[in-house]
């Protein structure tokens, strides 16, 4: 996927122009008003938060769960719109260090979000993810474990090396001694659900998020805790935000009950 590069350091760009549209997920069609235009009501939320119109750069392992903690947001914070635009964090990273007007940014790893100091405010870690295999639906190839992966007959996929999420698979491969030849190497997570949904792979490792919320779609087969990586999720507003109290406020949220308990029933970990 190409990206516009600016020449301009921290210059402001459109997400339409750095983001491919197939990396553009607005999850929230209630996002927009009826006429299709997104701008807030005037009146102040009841909250205290500021109306603000905010759009959040998130992992796309939190695609599912951000649409029910936006709705939940957007409710308890009348006047505040939230966009979400997700993708692999290291390219939502990319678009960040090339000044996208954006207001939050939510990665699937702290190691991302500690290269972009100079571009956020201090994050938080708002939950936490372990890997599974996922499989087939019915695990027809009968895998039971990250060795069985190794397998020459059975088509793998994962995610590239650069991903968080592929990073924590060659992290989990390395501690089972296992090497896997995978047959692609996706951007994101999501990527890689997709490929075993539809048949075009026999297995990938995803998030154990993932693969509930897939439902029926695929199986899913657990890895032991020796062999597991724990991803972590920290959040945090931009110093570019032009809705900073608005964005502070959110990330905030993301830390209270409320939204905790969204993620759990969602099947992420506390933090």
């Amino acid at each position: 996927m190409a990206f516009l590069l600016s020449t301009t350091p921290r210059r402001r760009r459109s997400l339409t122009g750095l983001i491919g549209v197939a990396l553009l997920a607005p999850v929230l069609a209630a996002c927009g008003n009826d006429d299709g235009s997104t701008s807030a009501p005037p009146s102040a939320s009841g909250s205290g938060v500021p109306p603000a119109n905010l759009t959040v750069l998130a992992a796309a392992s939190l695609t599912d769960v951000f649409k029910t903690a936006g709705a939940a947001y957007e409710k308890a914070n009348p006047g505040t719109k939230a966009t979400f635009y997700f993708a692999g964090s290291q390219e939502l990273a990319s678009q960040v260090r090339q000044g996208a007007p954006a207001d939050v940014l939510v990665t699937a790893d702290t190691r991302t979000m500690d290269g972009l100091g100079a571009e956020t405010n201090d994050p938080v870690v708002i939950a936490k993810n372990r890997l599974v295999i996922a499989t087939t639906p019915g695990n027809p190839h009968k895998i039971g474990s990250l060795k069985d992966l190794a397998d020459p007959k059975l088509k793998v996929v994962l995610a590239a090396p650069e991903v968080p999420v592929g990073r924590y698979s060659q992290e989990a491969l390395a501690k089972a001694g296992v090497t896997v030849k995978p047959v692609s190497q996706e951007p994101n997570v999501r990527a890689v659900l997709s490929k075993v949904e539809l048949g075009e792979a026999d297995a990938g490792i995803v998030y154990q998020t993932d693969t509930t919320a897939a439902g029926d779609k695929v199986t899913a087969v657990g890895i032991p805790d020796d062999q597991n990586a724990i991803a972590s999720y920290p959040a945090a507003s931009l110093k570019d935000s032009q809705n900073q109290t608005a964005a502070d406020a959110f990330v905030t949220w993301l830390s209270a009950p409320e939204a905790q308990q969204i993620l759990r029933q969602a099947g992420f970990q506390q933090p």
